[in-house]
């Protein structure tokens, strides 16, 4: 009958009844039909309420329940969320209807926004200290904090934010709102609304409210769903329950060891790695961050077998260099094969995870045998050191020792003697730690595998112009790009024609491509740059081009980019002793890079002497570089220095330089740095402005911290200002690089504005967040934008694409194929501008990076991020302002290989397993060279009606000789003879035809292509061996496998270097050889001018003895003096071989030697001669040429003319 009822209205009238069984049999009928009689009862749902209230009556949690699912139906979840928790036990949560599923949603967003109240945010240092404050640099209020409401009236916001629409996105309070510690939102504190606000609940209810989230929490305890507990426990703050689920996951397993001992072990490791994950990438506060990876930290020391990469990851963030140094100790001293290697490969990832800063502590204060005393001491200066710069800088990473009894207590441990083999292991690992083996490795990965394609280079070098300095740069950097680290320079040593015509600033960067080609050449790379350095000044004598000498600190920087080592100190030294600004402006970029993040005082006190000398041209390398140096230690003195500083001098250079510094000062600090980014918002200088979105984007970089985003957001729709908003859409790719696939459409909108700032920014959004992913929707943004009428949007455009398609092959994205062939296009159009042609043969560099073996990446292996490629990508962004600051994106270059160590630090020769096709992440096919073409269409295209007259002519004498012979004899004697004219003729047509239509039937053999590739990949079995220290893109290490025996991985196959366990250690071993240790023969180029006239006069003087001649004596030496002391020194200096031989000849046996024993470096030390020749632009008579080559400038003018 119940099941029949269509109307509640006679029920609803039992309600009123003074009955109570009446009552109760009403609430009964209702509770079962409430879903189809809602709307009839919600008239009466104040009599339920009574019913309920009323403490004499027997069913008031049925009541409850009523009122309960009443206002769930008018969607009053709030009300129905306080029914349902009075109903007790008869609101049950394991039902699975709708009404209960929505109101256990409800029940655990009220839980987290009050648990989250309860659980205010912890500071961000581990320390009791405020942060520190900026004081004196900005204007305050009254409170003491930054004005953020002046933004509303200053430059930055020419309307206000009232006049918004209402829903707008940048009408929401929080736009402009600061970091609030006390705002309840778990991974999004600080953000207004990121959470319900928590309901006024009575005690009765919340008592209520926490018993149904336990029945929750037990229900995924006996479900095994513990990722759903830890969840919840970490949005709401609450580390006790996520102490509660990691230990109840652990005893569970326990229970099961024997049924499931494989399986649980996974289990626990698994829920670990998940942990780790949602702290790293979700969780956006930086002080609760700290919070959970000393939790876990903890749980992870007390298990038996404690899974020491996950510890080693939570040491690394926390800056406890301490208890790394504890934990590499504690596995040395196990002694056995597997504990040994596990410490390398944790040394190895603290490398690539970590500062400079840190490595350096953690060396000091690892096991020695020699001298304790001594170490301690040193030991207590470091110490000692760091007070300072802890008062100022708030610390590099989040935290600091706990306690000072951990020091103590692990010196106590360094006094026990150490065995021959426990030294050598931690003499192993100070040299992991100092980095000399994983650059080694990588060098050797890159100078084996090198699949560089000449043609493309040769291509890009003959279709743009050398003596167009921009074009000239442009060849320059995409030949740094393709060769970056592969040591192989042969392509200055076979174009000494085209290096020469380098001037000026071209020249700098042309000599700072050595460092970008032999990056992590440590072990020669001082003496490949030898004959570039600058030399003690003589008197009356020129000791080479500045240009080249600043270049070539530069480069040195570069080589020894972000590690510490003796050419750090030598950079130093000439630039403190440099008196030509040029040289000044290199050693300080040199200075920059290799000294990051090393904090150094010392080093900051000699950049900002050269900064208050207040020159433009060094002024903006000197601000970058001090930046650099003080890279993430948030100093607060540095910052207000640089503060001050930029708003007293006049030049925008030096501001734009102090700018950016300030940006890497601020570094992985998030809320640390909101006060300043709201200082330099507020400020009235477009340059600042632009520092204060810079400061954002390094500050929140891979945190996709939704307040930043929205910070971005409305100054890209906002500032008046062009370079700013183009800055604040870029910056979008820095805070999402985490999360590709979000920043295509959040971009989508702003690739079409109005502003072609703002599209460019756009474009290199997509860029610097998808890289190396090949995304489409990124790449179907960016396809348009190559066909912008801005030259600068189209450049953008082409950079972004070959960053996204970096390492790409057509089996992977089919259209890589067709934009190589745009890159290659766009250079060879004579109608496209300048900028665009610059874009495309940076593309073309970066597509094809480091030999076809990098890609570009702002986080590592193991996902934390990558300093240095952040960093190097921020200073890229900067060519717009200067060309060579490009040479920094070489810093995001990773190689993609893996590199198989056994416990002995050696390459063992063995296969590892690809479950894959071969072609599927094959390299991608080399461009065919055609060169026979053009002579033979010159050949075709000059016919002469001449000719065929006598053709004609010559027809008829033979028709007319042979008039006699048989018909069966002429017929084919006259096709014969006529037949090549004929061919000819055809010949013309069909070449004719080609030329109009080859744009066409390249794109039908592009549409062809991936069919093919497609039935070849069909035919291919899946499956192959590949070779140790071989390419492995990010993509296909999942199918890595092991299947050899004897080497057994200590950790799941990641990219870069594997330590493996050697199973059969007393068997022999293959080994692979280095073949990158090759001595470099250093070039013959005297250090001062009048050596090279001796060399010159000597050679000459041997010449004339040989032949006799004295005429030809004197002209050798004549020709050595034009080359000594013209403007480019071009005469003498074009030999391929011997750059500097005294005479103007490089042929014969020391030519040859030349070329065949120079291996490695020999490009360098052939550019020699012709990068340090002294450039004298307006002094001599020779600059008649010049005229020319302003015309050739001015081409496209002549064209409109």
């Amino acid at each position: 009958m119940v099941g029949l009822l269509t109307s509640a209205a006679g029920v609803v009238g039992f309600l009123s009844e003074p009955d109570p069984e009446l009552q109760i049999f009403a609430l009964r009928t209702l509770d079962a039909e409430i879903d189809s009689l809602w709307t009839e009862v919600a008239g009466s749902v104040g009599e339920i309420e009574a019913l309920f209230e009323d403490e004499t009556f027997p069913e008031r949690e049925l009541a409850a329940l009523v009122a309960a699912k009443v206002y769930y139906n008018l969607q009053e979840y709030n009300e129905s969320m306080a029914f349902a928790l009075r109903a007790g036990q008869l609101f049950n949560i394991d039902n699975g209807g709708e009404f209960e599923d929505t109101i256990i949603s409800k029940c655990v967003d009220t839980y987290i926004a009050l648990s989250a109240m309860h659980n205010p945010a912890a500071p961000a240092s581990t320390t009791n200290q405020t942060p520190p404050q900026l004081t004196g640099a900005f204007p305050s209020a009254s409170n003491g904090a930054a004005s953020t409401s002046a933004g509303l009236s200053s430059p930055t916001t020419p309307f206000s934010q009232s006049t918004l629409p209402s829903k707008s996105l940048l009408s929401r309070q929080d736009s402009t709102v600061t970091f609030d510690p006390s705002l309840p939102g778990g991974g999004n504190a600080g953000v207004v609304g990121a959470h319900p606000t928590p309901l006024v609940l009575q005690k009765d209810i919340q008592k209520q409210l926490h018993a149904i989230i336990e029945q929750l929490f037990e229900r995924c305890y006996r479900e095994r769903r513990y990722r759903q507990v830890v969840g919840i426990a970490v949005e709401a703050r609450n580390l006790g329950k996520l102490r509660e689920a990691i230990l109840r996951a652990s005893d569970d397993q326990k229970k099961e060891k024997k049924a499931y001992t494989e399986g649980s072990a996974e289990r626990s490791e698994e829920l670990m790695e998940y942990v780790l994950d949602i702290c790293m990438s979700i969780v956006q506060e930086r002080g609760l961050r700290n919070e959970i990876l000393r939790l876990i930290l903890d749980l992870l020391n007390d298990i038996p077998n404690p899974e020491y990469f996950s510890i080693a990851k939570c040491i690394v963030y926390l800056n406890e260099y301490q208890m790394a140094s504890d934990v590499l100790s504690l596995l040395v001293k196990k002694a056995n094969p597997k504990s040994l290697a596990t410490a390398y490969q944790i040394a190895f990832d603290m490398y690539d995870n970590s500062t400079q800063e840190f490595l350096k502590q953690v060396r000091e204060t690892l096991p020695k045998a020699p001298g304790p005393s001594v170490r301690m001491q040193s030991m207590g200066g470091t110490e000692e050191g760091n007070d300072e710069t802890a008062k100022e800088s708030d610390q590099l990473l989040p935290a600091q020792l706990s306690d000072g009894t951990e020091p103590s207590h692990s010196a106590s441990e360094k006094q026990e003697p150490l065995s021959a083999e426990a030294q050598k292991a931690f003499e192993s690992i100070g040299d992991i730690l100092r980095g000399t083996k994983t650059i080694e490795l990588d060098l050797e990965f890159l100078y084996r595998n090198n699949r560089t394609d000449m043609n493309i280079l040769n291509k890009i070098k003959d279709s743009l112009e050398a003596r167009n300095s921009i074009f000239h740069t442009a060849v320059t950097l995409a030949n740094a790009f393709m060769h970056a680290g592969t040591t192989n320079d042969d392509f200055f040593r076979k174009n000494l024609d085209w290096l020469g015509k380098a001037v000026n600033w071209s020249k700098f960067t042309a000599t700072a491509a050595l460092g970008v080609i032999h990056r992590g050449n440590l072990g020669q790379g001082q003496r490949l740059l030898e004959p570039y350095l600058p030399k003690d000044q003589i008197a009356g004598a020129n000791t080479g081009s500045a240009y080249s000498q600043g270049g070539s600190l530069y480069a040195l920087g570069l080589i020894y980019a972000n590690h510490e080592t003796d050419a750090l100190d030598l950079i130093r030294n000439h630039f403190r002793n440099a008196t030509e600004e040029v040289v000044q402006h290199g050693g300080a970029l040199g200075l920059g890079v290799a000294g990051m993040a090393t904090g150094d005082d010392s080093i900051y006190d000699d950049l900002k002497i050269v900064l208050f000398q207040d020159s433009a041209l060094n002024g903006e390398a000197v601000g970058i570089a001090m930046g650099l140096i003080m890279l993430g230690t948030g100093s607060i003195k540095a910052l207000e220095e640089m503060i001050r500083y930029a708003h007293e001098t006049q030049h925008e250079k030096i501001v734009r330089g102090c700018a950016l510094g300030m940006a890497l000062i601020m570094y992985g600090r998030q809320e640390g740095a909101d006060e300043l980014v709201n200082g330099l918002l507020d400020d009235p200088d477009p340059i600042l402005r632009y520092g204060g979105i810079q400061t954002l984007a390094l500050a929140y970089c891979g945190t996709s911290s939704n307040k930043a985003i929205r910070k971005l957001l409305h100054v890209a729709v906002s500032d008046v200002s062009d370079d700013v908003r183009r800055i604040a859409v870029m910056s979008l790719g820095f805070i999402l690089f985490r999360k590709p696939n979000s920043v295509p459409r959040m971009v989508e909108l702003l690739s079409e504005s109005y502003n072609p700032h703002v599209r460019y920014g756009a474009a290199m959004a997509l860029g610097i967040s998808c890289a190396g992913t090949g995304l489409d929707e990124a790449i179907d943004l960016l396809e348009p934008m190559i066909k912008d009428p801005t030259d600068f949007v189209r450049q953008g455009a082409l950079i972004s694409l070959s960053m996204i398609m970096v390492q790409q092959n057509e089996a992977m994205n089919p259209k890589v194929g067709t934009i190589r062939k745009t890159l290659q296009k766009a250079i060879g159009d004579r109608h496209e501008d300048a900028m665009t042609k610059f874009g495309s043969a940076v593309s073309l560099g970066i597509i094809d990076a480091g030999g076809r073996n990098c890609t570009i990446s702002l986080q590592t292996q193991t996902g934390n991020l990558n300093m240095a490629g952040i960093v190097g990508m921020a200073v890229f962004t900067q060519y717009w302002y200067w060309f060579p600051l490009t040479h920094f994106l070489s810093l995001s270059f990773t190689p993609t290989s893996v590199i198989a160590l056994d416990q002995d630090l050696q390459a063992p020769s063995f296969k590892f397993h690809s479950a894959t096709r071969p072609s599927l992440f094959d390299y991608p096919p080399e461009q065919e060279a055609k060169v026979e073409d053009t002579p033979e269409k010159v050949k075709t295209a000059v016919l002469s009606t001449t000719a065929q007259a006598k053709r004609r002519a010559q027809k008829k004498e033979k028709q007319a000789k042979h008039e006699s012979m048989d018909i069966d004899q002429t017929a084919p004697a006259t096709p014969k003879t006529s037949h090549p004219d004929d061919k000819m003729d055809v010949d013309e047509e069909i070449k004719k035809d080609p030329e109009k239509t080859e744009g066409e039937k390249k794109d039908g053999e592009e549409s062809k292509a991936p069919e093919g590739l497609k039935k070849k990949m069909e035919k291919e079995k899946v499956g192959y061996e590949i070779e140790n220290m071989s390419r492995v893109l990010p993509a296909q290490l999942k199918f890595i496998s092991f299947p050899d025996q004897r080497y057994e991985p200590v950790k799941k196959p990641t990219g870069g270097i594997l330590l493996t366990i050697d199973k059969t250690p007393s068997v022999p071993k293959s080994l692979l050889q280095l073949q990158a240790r090759k001595p470099t023969k250093a070039a013959a180029a005297p250090e001062t001018t009048q050596d090279r006239i001796n060399a010159a006069t000597s050679a000459a003087a041997a010449t004339a003895a040989g032949t006799s001649q004295q005429q030809g004596s004197t002209s050798g030496i004549a020709a050595a003096a034009r080359g000594l002391f013209s403007d480019s020194q071009r005469t003498v200096l074009h030999t391929p071989s011997v750059p500097w031989t005294g005479s103007g000849s490089g042929s014969g046996a020391a030519g040859q030697q030349g070329e065949t024993d120079w291996g490695t470096g020999s490009g360098a030390a052939a550019a020699a001669g012709v990068l340090t020749a002294i450039d004298e632009d307006g002094e001599g008579a020779e600059e008649a040429a010049v005229p020319r080559e302003f015309e050739y400038h001015s081409e496209g003018e002549d064209e409109e003319m």
